[in-house]
């Protein structure tokens, strides 16, 4: 661990009881650690797999356990085993000693800890802290970075209702619900100060302080600090400013972000922790450069002297090209919310305002987060290199001095933490015949290259038919469970026991259900695709999940389409939809389809990462040349959708796409997956698998990304904001 790595005092609140044999339970049940270690879930089942199965969630699991259960498992060679194993590896890992990356690359390094802002982490299903791709790409950021060892902290909202849960009613319309969360029976800490109380802070409002109390979430070596204003000292209508992810009013979404990165830069403050690197995870940190901004104007800094100050260690990535994702606002709520810093500070709130206008001076121009976070960084990105190039072209007007040819937004292309995604049984067949040194070569093209050309056809297949397997078990579970609760007859639910072929051709397709994301692009041509489908010789059968935000009516509408289709059509089989996509139901998926599908509208999609999880695990890509997969270079690693050109007639798109899809799928992808030897193995199909394991999992890891912020972004921010190296050179910077 770094020597910077930074240490919290914190208190576990749950009402824990352990025999001392077993004390330290307690500190792994804390520590997410466990999310991405699959030893670790497996002790955690052991104690009581009926609870495990109910909650995953080690705090719950162990508040729940009957003292007298302790005794059996005491008597219980294989779970002690298992403790003493997992506590071992554990320990190694956070050894403060560990060789990491970051040790080994930047041993000198003396600047203050990177910090990283986001309104989302998606850790595991159990926190309730994420809604979709950028919340499991920050979640994923967080572990990646407690592998490599960076100094690294991360600040968010800690959500009391979290996103929405998701039903889907009998006439297929989404339903949302947002149970409240008990943060005591979670794997949270309240964060303590030094008066040995949790640590509160308050943030200025119009005519108002709001209050907000710190936890801390443990990613590994990355703590995690979390903001919540559901506090009785904080007046009714403020305390639900944390209330939900993303929730849909204008004024109070801005109210969360103030509340995020105004506070998460005090809550630093108050640690007296001084950030060598500010990374904004999308715009909707933004706000957090006006907090540094009015601090140094306090100062008497001038405001434009100021704006460049902070902008030296500032770094900015942009997630989407689609405008719905670019937060703005009326300049009115800036006003409103702003104007008594400005004037305290004695700063222009016109001039702050133009920081987040693409163009000042013009009628009604709105305030741009986006814009506000370009102005105020020193580096800014996008998540794909085609991703990096559109938000060019979106926001040259930004950058005065860009010249036409200058690509003013870089690109680092998103990753996958592989641990987390992969199947276990994979990682068991990983072990076997790459050692478990791969774990330690994730961005090594070479060693996984040879590494999987090494596994045996027959095993690997037998793997992956077992992860498909469980993949068709759990669907039929969560099937029977729904249309349980729709009144579905006796009959009907025992029907469900056939539900999904494992030999069948099996098609993933979940994510967020934005229209430009197109889930019902397969259905433009519905007698076709009903023929490639019900090919008794060649049947493929598709899984659908996903959520449409409660605003997004045209996204619901898809749902319910798609639903109806796989409830009372002929496709009823072929087509199947799961409720409530979570972090669970992604991970089944990922791991159990044979092809994972992606068809938004080109330019659209940034990164896409969902298409990088199901490589790990054996999975091959359909996809359209959009975000990461235009950089995949083995064609054998999947296949591509379309000409690789968008085209301003979005019908006439749609329609080629269509094409392009059901001629691959019919002609390519169904033939070759039904090609068996004598011993029945689909050897050229697992070629397919192979190439895409080889090419994917190496350059599309968190790891390669991380490497990739420090070495482009963290540390030249680091640097020009002023930190020392102590003996290591510019160059090795």
């Amino acid at each position: 661990m770094h020597k910077l790595s930074y240490h919290f005092n914190s208190i576990q609140l749950a009402d824990i009881e352990l025999p001392k044999e077993v004390s330290r339970l307690r500190e792994l049940a804390y520590n997410l650690w466990w999310t991405w270690t699959p030893h670790a879930r497996r002790m955690f089942s052991h104690i009581q797999p009926g609870l495990w199965a109910m909650y995953r969630n080690p705090v719950e699991l162990l508040i729940n356990i009957e003292p007298h259960h302790w005794e059996e498992l005491l008597e219980d060679e294989i779970f002690l085993t298992m403790y003493h194993s997992v506590l071992r590896e554990f320990d190694a890992y956070m050894k403060p000693t560990a060789s990491t990356w970051f040790n080994q690359n930047y041993p000198n390094y003396e600047g203050g800890p990177f910090v990283y802002f986001s309104t989302e982490f998606g850790w595991h299903e159990s926190l309730h802290t994420y809604s979709g791709g950028l919340g499991i790409l920050s979640g994923d950021h967080c572990k990646s970075a407690s592998d490599l060892g960076l100094p690294f902290i991360a600040i968010g909202p800690l959500y009391k209702h979290g996103y929405f849960e998701q039903e889907i009613e009998p006439d297929g319309r989404q339903q949302h619900f947002y149970p409240a969360y008990d943060f005591f029976r979670l794997p949270l800490m309240p964060l303590l100060g030094d008066d040995g109380h949790q640590l509160t802070i308050s943030v200025p409002f119009p005519g108002r302080d709001v209050h907000v109390r710190v936890w801390l979430s443990q990613v590994g070596r990355v703590p995690t600090l979390l903001l919540d204003s559901d506090l009785p000292k904080n007046e009714p209508a403020d305390r639900p400013i944390t209330g939900q992810l993303y929730v849909s009013g204008r004024e109070m979404r801005i109210c969360q972000e103030i509340l995020v990165s105004m506070g998460g830069v005090r809550v630093l403050q108050a640690l007296n922790i001084e950030p060598s690197c500010w990374h904004m995870n999308e715009g909707h940190c933004a706000f957090l450069g006006f907090e540094r901004i009015r601090a140094l104007v306090k100062q008497g800094i001038s405001f434009p002297v100021a704006c460049k100050e902070i902008a030296k260690n500032s770094v900015f990535t942009t997630h989407t090209p689609v405008p719905a994702g670019n937060e703005a606002f009326d300049t009115g709520l800036i006003r409103k919310y702003f104007k008594k810093c400005c004037d305290e500070a004695g700063a222009d709130i016109d001039k702050l305002i133009e920081l987040g206008q693409s163009h000042p001076g013009r009628p009604n121009e709105p305030f741009s987060l986006t814009v506000l976070a370009i102005h105020l960084s020193s580096y800014c990105n996008g998540v794909s290199q085609l991703h990096g190039k559109v938000s060019s072209n979106m926001w040259r007007h930004i950058f005065p001095t860009a010249k036409p040819d200058d690509q003013p937004v870089k690109a680092i292309t998103n990753g996958v933490h592989t641990q987390t995604w992969l199947g276990w049984q994979m990682a068991d067949l990983y072990d076997r015949y790459l050692t478990p040194a791969w774990r330690q070569n994730l961005m090594d093209d070479i060693f996984w290259k040879r590494g999987v050309a090494n596994i045996p056809d027959a095993e690997l297949w037998e793997v992956h038919c077992l992860q498909k397997e469980n993949l068709v078990g759990f669907t039929r579970r969560r099937v029977r469970t729904q249309l349980a609760r729709h009144g579905c007859s006796p009959d009907e639910l025992r029907e469900i026991d056939s539900l999904l072929n494992p030999d069948s051709l099996t098609i993933g397709f979940a994510r967020r259900f934005a229209t430009y994301k197109r889930a019902d692009l397969l259905f433009r041509n519905f007698d076709r695709l009903r023929a490639i489908l019900k090919n008794s010789h060649r049947p493929i059968q598709i899984l659908f999940a996903g959520k449409a935000h409660p605003a997004d009516k045209p996204g619901q509408e898809l749902i319910r389409r798609i639903f109806d289709i796989s409830r009372h059509s002929d496709l009823r089989g072929h087509i199947v939809f799961l409720e409530n996509y979570n972090m669970r139901v992604a991970r089944m998926l990922v791991q159990g389809v044979d092809i994972w599908l992606n068809n938004p509208r080109r330019p659209h999609e940034a990164s896409g990462t969902s298409g990088m999880k199901a490589p790990v695990n054996g999975g091959i890509n359909f996809s359209i040349a959009d975000g990461w997969w235009c950089e995949v270079q083995n064609p054998d690693a999947g296949w591509t959708i379309g000409n690789h050109h968008e085209n301003p007639n979005e019908d006439q798109q749609d329609h080629d796409d269509s094409q392009s899809l059901y001629d691959i799928l019919e002609n390519k992808i169904a033939p070759l997956y039904y090609q068996r030897d004598a011993d029945g193995i689909p050897t050229e199909w697992i070629k397919h698998m192979k190439a895409s394991i080889a090419a994917v999992l190496p350059r599309f890891s968190t790891a390669r990304m991380v490497r990739d912020y420090a070495e482009e972004a963290y540390l030249p921010a680091a640097r020009r904001g002023g930190a020392t190296t102590n003996g290591t050179s510019e160059a090795e910077w």
